[in-house]
């Protein structure tokens, strides 16, 4: 045979180094592409949680900002700047005034504990009348009353771990103001482009789901909504009710005891719990009328929710109490106090995804046996 016409051999030979050729050619391609994709998301990775939540609050305000963008005739520039006035003031300014009587508080306290100025006065008889712990801190304030520094020295170990961790708190709650303030800055930006952003999730959503995508995109957008409204909005509400009338009293660390009520109600634990200390506190040092008014306040913060969920999760997906706590929980240990929105939303997302890919498959499953 000619050197002009190749022998089998040489064929696969040639076919061999081509897929070889080929192999390679993938294999560097695909490499290139996760080294730019890591080095996006090593430069991104600091930035992920504010955008993750700038996006959040936009798809949440995102039918309360057209309202406003037809009430100012459709200038976008002004009713973004609108929801930036109003969204500080919602958001900032309420926990910018709790943290400060928290930070405040604590230091006027140490300063005085330093400086041996803080006396305790005798407790009132009432107390001991308390059910369960009345005797137990009667004694306990009696004994601070007259000897305030053996009871410090005695309480030193739950004292150290107790302002260690409002250390970490205080901390926590000062980067997660300054991370939401940037998030509303951006989440204002992605509100002027509402149109581009929903076409890109909803693009995307195509592309990891084919034809089920707009779906997924429209069931993400009404959990979102649904977990920011009807969840943390409510906490929001109830702690800020809660915050200013633990100011009004004077009750110290107004600011603290704030941000338990936040954590009880994003987690969906009852308010009543958390409100339980500050209204024994204001009855046991307060005149009998304002504790009165005090408690019915407190009452009234912890019921409101009861009206205010059914109202706000009208139109939304109602996603179950676990997911939202664990969410919560999850959240708050991985990421601080910002990860306790943040992951009730990424949690409760997720859920209604997988079930909605689940019912999915369920619906194929029947199609092919019928």
């Amino acid at each position: 045979m000619s050197a002009d016409h190749p022998t089998p051999a040489s064929d696969e030979r040639a076919a061999e180094a081509r897929n070889v050729h080929t192999a390679v050619e993938i294999t560097i391609r695909l490499g290139a592409l996760l080294l730019l994709a890591a080095l996006c998301l090593s430069i991104l990775a600091p930035f992920a949680g504010i955008v993750l939540w700038a996006a959040i609050i936009a798809i949440a305000a995102d039918e309360p900002f057209h309202r406003l963008l037809a009430w100012v005739g459709g200038r976008r520039k002004l009713a973004a700047t609108l929801f930036l006035v109003v969204g500080f003031a919602v958001l900032i300014v309420p926990s910018v005034m709790l943290s400060e009587t928290l930070a405040g508080g604590a230091q006027r306290f140490a300063a005085k504990l330093e400086s041996g100025e803080i006396l305790v006065p005798p407790p009132p008889q009432k107390v001991a009348a308390l059910p369960l712990v009345g005797d137990r801190v009667f004694e306990l304030w009696q004994q601070a009353s007259e000897n305030l520094d053996e009871v410090l020295e005695r309480l030193e170990p739950q004292l150290q771990a107790l302002s260690r961790w409002l250390l970490r708190a205080a901390g926590s709650v000062g980067i997660a103001l300054l991370q939401l303030a940037l998030s509303i800055i951006i989440a204002a930006v992605m509100l002027v482009r509402s149109e581009g952003r929903r076409a890109a999730i909803t693009r995307f959503a195509t592309r990891l789901a084919g034809g089920r995508g707009p779906e997924f995109s429209e069931l993400a957008n009404a959990t979102v909504r649904s977990v920011v409204q009807g969840i943390l909005g409510v906490a929001v509400i109830q702690a800020t009710l809660a915050g200013l009338a633990f100011m009004l009293v004077g009750l110290p660390g107004a600011g603290l005891w704030a941000l338990i009520v936040l954590m009880f109600a994003v987690i969906q634990l009852p308010v009543a719990i958390a409100v339980i200390p500050p209204v024994i506190l204001v009855y046991t040092t307060s005149s009998t009328t304002v504790a009165v008014v005090f408690g019915l306040w407190c009452l009234f913060v912890s019921v409101i929710d009861n009206v205010l969920k059914p109202i706000l999760f009208g139109r939304g997906v109602r996603v179950p109490t676990i997911v939202i706590f664990l969410g919560a929980i999850g959240g708050m240990l991985s990421m601080g106090i910002i990860g306790l929105f943040l992951g009730a939303v990424i949690l409760a997302l997720g859920h209604e995804l997988f079930i909605a890919w689940l019912r999915g498959a369920d619906e194929d499953t029947a199609l092919e046996t019928t």
